[in-house]
Protein backbone atom coordinates (compact mmCIF):
# COMPACT_ATOMS: atom_id res chain seq x y z
CA UNK A 1 0.00 0.00 0.00
CA UNK A 2 1.20 3.27 -0.77
CA UNK A 3 0.43 6.78 1.16
CA UNK A 4 1.51 10.04 0.67
CA UNK A 5 0.34 13.55 1.44
CA UNK A 6 0.55 17.13 -0.04
CA UNK A 7 -0.27 20.63 0.92
CA UNK A 8 -1.50 23.33 -1.48
CA UNK A 9 -1.70 26.83 -0.37
CA UNK A 10 -4.52 28.67 -1.78
CA UNK A 11 -5.26 32.67 -1.34
CA UNK A 12 -9.41 32.07 -0.84
CA UNK A 13 -11.37 31.39 2.01
CA UNK A 14 -11.60 27.83 3.32
CA UNK A 15 -15.53 27.53 2.02
CA UNK A 16 -14.94 28.31 -1.24
CA UNK A 17 -12.07 25.81 -1.30
CA UNK A 18 -14.43 22.84 0.09
CA UNK A 19 -16.93 23.58 -2.10
CA UNK A 20 -14.97 23.93 -5.02
CA UNK A 21 -13.13 20.68 -3.96
CA UNK A 22 -16.36 18.65 -3.98
CA UNK A 23 -17.92 20.23 -7.16
CA UNK A 24 -17.55 17.31 -10.13
CA UNK A 25 -17.43 19.87 -12.50
CA UNK A 26 -14.38 21.36 -11.19
CA UNK A 27 -12.98 18.22 -10.86
CA UNK A 28 -13.54 17.25 -14.58
CA UNK A 29 -11.80 19.90 -15.50
CA UNK A 30 -9.25 19.42 -13.19
CA UNK A 31 -8.58 16.02 -15.42
CA UNK A 32 -8.85 17.48 -18.57
CA UNK A 33 -5.81 15.60 -19.94
CA UNK A 34 -7.16 12.13 -19.08
CA UNK A 35 -10.21 12.98 -20.79
CA UNK A 36 -11.59 12.53 -17.18
CA UNK A 37 -16.07 12.72 -17.24
CA UNK A 38 -18.46 11.42 -14.60
CA UNK A 39 -20.33 8.80 -16.10
CA UNK A 40 -23.04 7.86 -13.41
CA UNK A 41 -23.91 8.69 -9.78
CA UNK A 42 -23.61 12.82 -9.23
CA UNK A 43 -22.42 14.11 -13.10
CA UNK A 44 -22.63 17.71 -12.20
CA UNK A 45 -22.39 20.25 -9.07
CA UNK A 46 -21.90 19.69 -5.72
CA UNK A 47 -21.35 16.63 -3.75
CA UNK A 48 -22.33 15.53 0.08
CA UNK A 49 -22.16 13.12 2.91
CA UNK A 50 -23.12 9.82 0.92
CA UNK A 51 -23.12 10.90 -2.71
CA UNK A 52 -21.30 8.67 -5.15
CA UNK A 53 -19.62 9.60 -8.64
CA UNK A 54 -18.39 7.09 -11.53
CA UNK A 55 -15.64 8.49 -13.08
CA UNK A 56 -14.19 7.37 -16.65
CA UNK A 57 -10.80 8.27 -17.72
CA UNK A 58 -7.93 7.30 -19.76
CA UNK A 59 -4.19 6.90 -18.02
CA UNK A 60 -1.08 5.22 -19.25
CA UNK A 61 -3.34 4.78 -22.03
CA UNK A 62 -5.87 2.51 -20.59
CA UNK A 63 -9.10 3.04 -19.96
CA UNK A 64 -11.16 2.89 -16.60
CA UNK A 65 -13.56 3.25 -14.74
CA UNK A 66 -13.99 3.84 -10.69
CA UNK A 67 -17.10 5.09 -8.68
CA UNK A 68 -16.20 6.11 -5.22
CA UNK A 69 -18.74 7.83 -2.48
CA UNK A 70 -18.44 10.53 0.11
CA UNK A 71 -18.20 8.28 3.49
CA UNK A 72 -17.48 11.27 5.65
CA UNK A 73 -18.32 14.87 5.77
CA UNK A 74 -17.35 18.32 8.16
CA UNK A 75 -18.39 21.60 6.41
CA UNK A 76 -15.89 23.17 5.80
CA UNK A 77 -13.01 21.19 7.17
CA UNK A 78 -13.07 17.89 5.86
CA UNK A 79 -14.16 15.11 3.67
CA UNK A 80 -13.28 12.07 2.96
CA UNK A 81 -13.75 9.64 -0.50
CA UNK A 82 -13.61 6.22 -1.02
CA UNK A 83 -13.17 3.97 -4.47
CA UNK A 84 -16.48 1.61 -3.70
CA UNK A 85 -15.44 0.15 -7.37
CA UNK A 86 -12.69 0.32 -9.87
CA UNK A 87 -9.18 -0.12 -10.56
CA UNK A 88 -7.44 -0.19 -7.08
CA UNK A 89 -7.70 -2.75 -4.12
CA UNK A 90 -8.12 0.20 -2.19
CA UNK A 91 -8.35 3.87 -2.51
CA UNK A 92 -9.02 6.65 0.36
CA UNK A 93 -8.34 10.14 0.00
CA UNK A 94 -8.82 12.81 2.93
CA UNK A 95 -9.19 16.37 2.48
CA UNK A 96 -8.42 18.94 5.22
CA UNK A 97 -9.00 22.50 4.99
CA UNK A 98 -7.61 24.70 7.73
CA UNK A 99 -7.15 28.40 7.65
CA UNK A 100 -3.33 29.71 6.53
CA UNK A 101 -3.84 33.07 9.09
CA UNK A 102 -3.82 35.47 5.76
CA UNK A 103 -7.28 34.99 4.87
CA UNK A 104 -6.49 31.70 2.57
CA UNK A 105 -6.40 28.31 3.15
CA UNK A 106 -4.13 24.98 3.33
CA UNK A 107 -5.75 22.46 1.92
CA UNK A 108 -4.24 19.08 2.69
CA UNK A 109 -4.87 15.66 0.87
CA UNK A 110 -4.07 12.42 2.67
CA UNK A 111 -3.99 9.35 0.13
CA UNK A 112 -3.84 5.68 1.02
CA UNK A 113 -3.75 3.43 -2.49
CA UNK A 114 -3.51 -0.35 -3.43
CA UNK A 115 -2.97 -1.74 -6.71
CA UNK A 116 -4.92 -4.62 -7.41
CA UNK A 117 -3.13 -7.89 -8.02
CA UNK A 118 -0.72 -8.74 -4.97
CA UNK A 119 2.75 -8.50 -5.68
CA UNK A 120 2.50 -7.53 -9.33
CA UNK A 121 0.67 -4.55 -8.01
CA UNK A 122 2.93 -3.51 -5.46
CA UNK A 123 5.29 -3.74 -8.66
CA UNK A 124 3.31 -1.46 -10.56
CA UNK A 125 2.91 0.91 -7.78
CA UNK A 126 6.61 0.53 -7.26
CA UNK A 127 7.80 1.49 -11.30
CA UNK A 128 4.87 4.05 -11.95
CA UNK A 129 2.28 4.51 -9.95
CA UNK A 130 4.09 6.05 -6.57
CA UNK A 131 5.09 8.99 -8.96
CA UNK A 132 2.28 8.88 -10.87
CA UNK A 133 -0.60 9.53 -8.72
CA UNK A 134 0.95 12.62 -6.70
CA UNK A 135 1.67 14.11 -9.89
CA UNK A 136 -2.20 13.81 -10.84
CA UNK A 137 -3.09 15.12 -7.77
CA UNK A 138 -1.11 18.11 -7.82
CA UNK A 139 -2.32 19.00 -11.02
CA UNK A 140 -5.46 19.06 -9.84
CA UNK A 141 -4.69 20.98 -6.97
CA UNK A 142 -2.96 23.35 -8.97
CA UNK A 143 -6.32 23.92 -11.25
CA UNK A 144 -8.00 24.30 -8.43
CA UNK A 145 -5.93 26.54 -6.73
CA UNK A 146 -6.18 28.84 -9.98
CA UNK A 147 -10.09 28.72 -9.91
CA UNK A 148 -10.88 29.61 -6.66
CA UNK A 149 -8.00 32.40 -6.33
CA UNK A 150 -9.62 33.71 -9.18
CA UNK A 151 -12.99 33.51 -7.97
CA UNK A 152 -11.90 34.98 -4.36
CA UNK A 153 -10.68 37.76 -6.05
CA UNK A 154 -14.17 38.49 -8.19
CA UNK A 155 -12.46 37.79 -11.23
CA UNK A 156 -14.70 35.20 -12.58
CA UNK A 157 -18.41 35.55 -12.24
CA UNK A 158 -20.30 32.74 -10.00
CA UNK A 159 -18.83 30.29 -7.79
CA UNK A 160 -19.00 27.26 -10.73
CA UNK A 161 -18.51 25.73 -6.45
CA UNK A 162 -22.43 23.84 -5.99
CA UNK A 163 -21.32 22.58 -2.54
CA UNK A 164 -24.21 21.51 -0.92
Amino acid sequence: MTRFELVTRIAAPVPLVFDLSLDVDAHTASMARSGERAVAGVTSGGMALGDSVTWRARHFGVAWRMTSRITAYDHPTHFVDEQTAGPFHHWWHAHHFTPDGHGGTLMRDEIDFQAPLGPLGRLAERAALDRYMPHLIRERNEHLRVVAEREARGTTPGSGAGGR
